[in-house]
C-alpha cells in the first residue's frame, strides 16, 4: 500500500472517530436542551463542527420561466411556452396528495418527525460507505437530504457560464463525493440540517424537500413529476403512482419511466424497458419479483419497468409495515403494471402557437441588458430564474395573420427552379402603443434552416433580435423623403420636376463640403411609367421614383436619412441608414448615396411597421416592445426593456403625409387590392426591389401592419415564379386584404386628422425664364430673384450649345432649386438609335444608354421572331423623349392599311405634357423653334400637323411660347 492511500485511510478512521463522538453529540444536541462532552474526540469533533458554516440561504432554486398572453375571450393569461432547465412548478401543503407524504416518509426517513433533523443510524451507515471508497448515497434524514438538494440547486444557478459541465461538478462536490471529503459533506449537512430544523417547521421542511427533489431527466419537483409521468396534478396521485415517485428519488435517473427502450443497462442489455416480462409471487404479506421464465403458474405477470418496479414494491412494503396503507391497498398496487401517461410540457418555442414570436421574445430577454449583464446571467435567468412574462400578443391577430400566411404563401420554393430561398413575414404593431401584437412567418420554425422551409430566423426582426440582415425596403422608404419634404414646410400639392432629371451634385450636411456627387444617373420609374411633373401627393400614390427623384433634388439627403433614424428605423445589422453617414468610409456601401431615397438598404418589417405606425398616431413614435410586464420569482416585478414614446414628427407633418399615404390604398393607388374596403380608413404604402423584394404597409389609426414577401436568401425572380396561380409579387395583396381586414373587426379604426392647411400651396411665385441665357446668366437672374439652381443634362435644342434650352419651373416657393438644361447644340433633336431587329432587352438598353426613354407598344405581325423589335416611333427625337417600340408577333405581316389616329390637340399644354400626349396617342414629335406669345414660356402655341388623323408614328412638330408678346 502506498503511503498516501495508508495516510487517507487512517485520516479517514480519525474522522470516523470524530464522527462517531460527533454523532452522539449531535443527538442529544437535536433532543436535549443540554450536552456533556468528556472525550478528547468528541472535544475536537465538536470544534470542527462549530467551524463549519451553520446557515444555509435557501434561494436561487431553478424554476421555468414562462411566457404568456391575455386571451381576449377569458381575460385570463394563457402560456405561450415555458424555457427552463428544470422543470419545476412548486405547489403547497394541501396541492399535495397526503399518500405521497406517506409514501416519501416511509422510504427514506420513517423516524422524521421523531429526530432533530439527523438520522443517526441511517448517517453512520453512509460514513462507513464513504470509507470503503464507495457512493455517499443514501442514510440521510429528509433535512439533510433537503440540505443536500439546496446545496446542488446553487451550485446549478452559480455554474460559471451556465455550463453544463461546470454544473455537474459542482453537483460532484456537492452530492458525489467520495472518502474523507464525503465525510466532511455529511458532516456540513448535518450542521445545516439541524440549524433547519431549529428555523423551520417539519412540514414546511418536508414540503421544501418535495418541491425541489429531482424526479428523473428535468423534473424537479413533486408536481411537476407527477404531471410529466401521469398527467396529473400531485393532489390527485394513487398510492401506485406515489410509491413511484417516491422511489424515483434514490436514483432519479435509473428509475425514469419515460424512456421505453430503457433507461439502464443490465449485463450489456437495455433494461427497465416498456416491454420488461414481470412475474410477482407472493410471499406473506408481501409481493416479490421472481424470473419471469421460472416462475410458478399461479405468479402475477405484469408488463414494463422492471427495475422502477422492483423499487416501488420496496416503498409500497415500506408503506404497508408502517401502517400508511391496508393489505387491499398493497395488493392492488403491487400487481398493477407502471402505466405512464408521459405529458409533455410546452418547452421552447418551437411547440408554441406562435413560434417566431416566442423566439423574439425569447431572443429579447438574451440580449437586453435589463435581464442581466453578460449574456450568461440572461440566459441563466431565462432558463432558471422563474420569470412571469407577460407578453404583447394578440392571439386573435396572429392567427389571422398566420393563416393568410399558410393560404397564400408556399413554405419554400425549393425544387421549382426559383433562384433564392423564398419567405415572406407580417408583423402587427398597435398605433399609440408600440406593443407588437402578432409576428407570422411561412416557413416552419427550427433551430436548424433547411431546403424544405425550416427555419430559426425571425423574418421581421433584426439580426439583434431575429438573426435576420433585414430586406431591401423598396418604394416604402419613400415615406422618408415625404416627411423631409413636409418637415421643410412644403405642401403635398407642390408641382415638383419628376420628369427624368441627371444630377451629379446632392445636398447633405452630413458630409465634408455638403455635397454628394453622382455620376449623373436617374431613377428609372417601375414598369416604366411616364416620368411627369406632379405633385408629392401624386407620386405617393403612384409610387413615381422619378418624383421622388425629383423632391430629394430639393432637399438634403441627410435630412432625410436622420428622419429615418427619428422613426427607429436602421439598417437590419443595427448600424445607421448611411444616408446620414459622414461619408469617406472605404467601404462604398456605408457611405451616402442618393439611390437610398427608393430603399435600396436593408431594414426590418418590424422597424417600418413602427415608422409607419408613428404617422398614424400624429407624429408620436413608439419604440415597438413585445414585454408587458416581468415577474421575477419572488413575486416582485422586474423592470423591462427600456421602450418609449416620444414626439418626432409635428402633428401636421404627420397629418399632411396620412393624408398622402391615403393616396395608395385608393382608387388608381398602388395597393389598392390590398385594400379590406371595410369601411376603416386606412394608410399604406407599397415597396418593390428590383423584382426581388416586394412590401405592402397598411395602417388604420389603430394597428399597423407590415407584410414582406421575397428572397431571404438570392436572387430569385418574384415576377415571373408563382404559386396557385398568383405571380410571387402579388402575394403581399392578399396576405395584407384579409390580415388588415381581420384587425379591424377588433379594432376600431377611426378617422385621420385632416387639418384644413393640407390643401394650401405653399406660396408660389413666378420664376423668371432663362431660356436662351448662358448658364451663368441663368443662375444669377434665378438666385437675385430668390430661387436656387442646379445645371441638369444637356439636352437637344436649336440654341447654341450651352445656352439654356429648358428649365424645370415657371412658378415654385422661395428658395427652391430650379434645375437648368443647357443645348447640346444638335439642332433640336438627336438621331435615335435603330432598335429594329434587337430583342426587346437589348432594344431598351440601347435607347436608355441613348438617353432615351421607352414605351413597349401592342406586337404587330412580322417576318421577325417573336420578341424581336419589328417597329420602332421615331429616328430621331429630343433626347429624353420616349420611344414606342412594336416586337414581332412572330406571324407573318398580312397586307392591309395602317388605321389612322387621331393627332391629340396639345395647343395650350406645357411642352411636357404635350411630349406625353403625343407619345401616349402613337405620335413622335419634335420641337420647333419658339414663338413670340403672351402665353407662359414653354406652352405650346402651334403644332404641325393639327388635330386630325394621321398615321401612327408620325412626327408632329410643336413649337412653345418664349414667353414674349407679339409685337405685331
Amino acid at each position: 500500500m502506498s503511503e498516501s492511500k495508508r495516510s487517507g485511510v487512517f485520516g479517514a478512521l480519525a474522522g470516523l472517530v470524530g464522527l462517531s463522538a460527533l454523532a452522539g453529540v449531535l443527538v442529544a444536541a437535536a433532543v436535549t436542551p443540554a450536552v456533556a462532552v468528556t472525550s478528547s474526540a468528541a472535544t475536537n469533533a465538536i470544534t470542527m463542527f462549530d467551524n463549519l458554516p451553520s446557515v444555509l440561504t435557501i434561494d436561487k432554486i431553478s424554476l421555468p420561466s414562462t411566457l404568456y398572453y391575455k386571451d381576449p375571450k377569458t381575460k385570463k393569461d394563457a402560456v405561450l411556452a415555458k424555457f427552463y432547465d428544470q422543470n419545476r412548478s412548486p405547489v403547497t401543503w394541501k396541492q399535495i396528495a397526503p399518500v405521497m407524504y406517506d409514501a416519501i416518509l416511509s422510504s427514506e426517513d420513517a423516524r422524521y418527525y421523531e429526530h432533530g433533523g439527523v438520522d443517526l443510524v441511517g448517517t453512520t451507515s453512509a460514513v462507513l460507505s464513504n470509507l470503503k471508497g464507495q457512493s455517499s448515497r443514501g442514510g440521510s434524514s429528509i433535512s439533510q437530504q433537503y440540505v443536500k438538494n439546496v446545496l446542488i440547486q446553487q451550485c446549478d444557478w452559480n455554474a460559471k457560464g451556465n455550463s453544463v459541465d461546470a454544473a455537474e461538478e459542482c453537483w460532484r462536490q456537492a452530492a458525489g463525493s467520495k472518502g474523507p471529503d464525503g465525510i466532511k459533506r455529511k458532516i456540513q449537512e448535518m450542521r445545516y440540517a439541524i440549524a433547519l430544523e431549529q428555523k423551520y417547521s417539519k412540514n414546511e421542511i418536508l414540503l421544501g424537500y418535495l418541491n425541489i427533489a429531482l424526479f428523473g431527466g428535468t423534473n424537479y419537483g413533486v408536481d411537476a413529476a407527477s404531471r410529466y409521468y401521469f398527467g396529473i396534478p400531485a393532489s390527485k396521485l394513487s398510492v401506485a403512482q406515489a410509491a413511484t415517485l417516491a422511489g424515483m428519488v434514490q436514483d432519479p435517473n435509473l428509475y425514469r419511466i419515460d424512456l421505453p427502450a430503457g433507461s439502464t443497462r443490465i449485463k450489456g442489455k437495455a433494461a427497465n424497458t416498456a416491454k420488461d416480462k414481470i412475474a410477482l409471487v407472493k410471499n406473506g404479506d408481501y409481493y416479490d419479483m421472481v424470473d419471469p421464465a421460472s416462475a410458478p403458474k399461479d405468479a402475477v405477470k405484469i408488463t414494463g419497468y422492471s427495475v422502477t418496479k422492483e423499487r416501488q414494491l420496496y416503498v409500497l412494503g415500506r408503506m404497508l409495515k408502517n401502517g400508511k396503507i391496508t393489505q387491499k391497498q398493497y395488493d392492488q398496487a403491487a400487481t398493477a403494471p407502471i402505466v405512464p401517461n408521459i405529458t409533455q410540457p410546452t418547452v421552447g418555442c418551437a411547440k408554441s402557437t406562435a413560434p417566431y414570436y416566442c423566439a423574439y421574445v425569447r431572443n429579447t430577454i438574451l440580449t437586453d441588458k435589463a435581464f442581466g449583464a453578460t449574456a450568461s446571467d440572461r440566459g441563466r435567468m431565462l432558463q432558471k430564474g422563474g420569470l412571469k412574462i407577460y407578453t404583447t400578443l394578440d392571439p386573435r391577430v396572429q392567427k389571422a395573420a398566420q393563416t393568410a400566411q399558410n393560404t397564400y404563401n408556399p413554405k419554400t420554393m425549393s425544387g421549382t427552379g426559383f433562384a433564392g430561398r423564398f419567405g415572406s413575414t407580417s408583423v402587427s404593431v398597435e398605433v399609440g402603443t408600440g406593443r407588437v401584437l402578432a409576428i407570422a412567418q411561412n416557413t416552419t420554425y427550427s433551430d436548424t434552416t433547411d431546403k424544405n422551409g425550416k427555419t430559426g430566423i425571425i423574418y421581421a426582426g433584426d439580426s439583434k433580435n431575429g438573426a435576420s440582415g433585414g430586406f431591401n425596403a423598396g418604394s416604402t422608404f419613400k415615406l422618408f423623403t415625404l416627411l423631409a419634404w413636409l418637415k421643410k414646410g412644403y405642401s403635398i400639392y407642390d408641382q415638383v420636376n419628376g420628369t427624368y432629371q441627371r444630377i451629379t451634385k446632392w445636398k447633405d450636411s452630413c458630409v465634408e463640403g455638403g455635397y454628394v456627387h453622382t455620376d449623373g444617373s436617374y431613377a428609372r420609374n417601375f414598369q416604366n411609367e411616364a416620368a411627369v411633373y406632379g405633385t408629392p401627393a401624386f407620386f405617393t400614390k403612384v409610387s413615381l421614383n422619378s418624383g421622388f427623384w425629383g423632391m430629394a433634388s430639393q432637399l438634403d439627403l441627410c435630412d432625410i436619412g436622420k428622419t429615418a433614424a427619428s422613426l427607429g428605423v436602421t439598417r437590419g445589422d443595427g448600424t445607421p441608414i448611411p444616408l446620414a453617414a459622414k461619408g469617406g468610409s472605404s467601404n462604398p456601401a456605408n457611405n451616402p448615396a442618393p439611390y437610398e431615397i427608393l430603399g435600396s438598404d436593408n431594414v426590418s418589417p418590424l422597424a417600418m411597421a413602427a415608422a409607419y405606425a408613428a404617422v398614424a398616431n400624429g407624429g408620436i413614435f413608439c419604440q415597438p416592445k413585445v414585454i408587458d410586464k416581468v415577474i421575477g420569482a419572488d413575486g416582485k416585478q422586474i423592470a423591462t426593456p427600456d421602450r418609449t414614446c416620444e414626439k418626432v414628427l409635428e402633428p401636421k407633418v404627420a397629418a399632411a403625409a396620412a393624408h398622402a399615404l391615403k393616396g395608395p390604398m385608393g382608387a388608381g393607388g398602388t395597393a389598392v387590392t390590398g385594400n379590406p374596403n371595410d369601411g376603416t380608413e386606412l394608410i399604406g404604402k407599397t415597396g418593390t426591389h428590383d423584382n426581388l423584394q416586394t412590401w405592402l404597409i397598411t395602417s388604420s389609426t389603430k394597428v399597423t401592419t407590415a407584410n414582406w414577401v421575397g428572397n431571404a436568401i438570392g436572387f430569385g425572380d418574384l415576377v415571373n415564379s408563382w404559386h396557385k396561380g398568383r405571380q410571387l409579387w402579388n402575394i403581399r395583396y392578399p396576405l395584407a386584404r384579409d390580415i388588415q381586414g381581420a384587425i379591424d373587426g377588433w379594432y376600431k379604426g377611426g378617422k385621420f386628422h385632416v387639418p384644413a392647411s393640407i390643401y394650401d400651396k405653399t406660396p408660389q411665385k413666378p420664376v423668371p425664364n432663362v431660356v436662351g441665357m448662358s448658364q451663368a446668366a441663368a443662375t444669377k437672374t434665378l438666385r437675385d430673384a430668390g430661387f436656387d439652381a442646379q445645371i441638369g443634362f444637356a439636352v437637344s435644342s436649336g440654341l447654341a450649345a450651352g445656352a439654356i434650352a429648358q428649365q424645370s419651373a415657371r412658378a415654385a416657393r422661395p428658395g427652391a432649386v430650379i434645375t437648368l438644361h443647357p443645348s447640346n447644340g444638335d439642332g433640336g433633336y438627336a438621331s435615335v438609335p435603330n432598335v429594329v431587329g434587337m430583342t426587346t432587352g437589348d432594344a431598351i438598353d440601347a435607347l436608355l444608354r441613348a438617353g432615351y426613354g421607352y414605351v413597349i407598344g401592342s406586337s404587330i405581325d412580322s417576318s421577325r421572331a417573336a420578341g424581336v423589335i419589328a417597329e420602332q416611333s421615331a429616328v430621331s427625337a429630343v433626347r429624353g423623349a420616349r420611344i414606342t417600340i412594336r416586337p414581332s408577333t412572330g406571324r407573318e405581316a398580312s397586307a392591309r392599311p395602317t388605321p389612322a389616329s387621331v393627332v391629340p390637340d396639345v395647343v395650350g399644354l406645357s411642352t411636357g405634357e404635350a411630349i406625353n400626349a403625343l407619345l401616349h396617342a402613337g405620335f413622335t414629335y419634335a420641337i420647333g423653334p419658339s414663338v413670340d406669345s403672351d402665353l407662359l414660356a414653354g406652352t405650346i402655341v402651334k403644332q404641325s400637323p393639327g388635330a386630325h388623323s394621321a398615321r401612327p408614328g408620325t412626327r408632329i412638330t410643336i413649337r412653345p411660347s418664349n414667353g414674349s408678346v407679339d409685337a405685331g
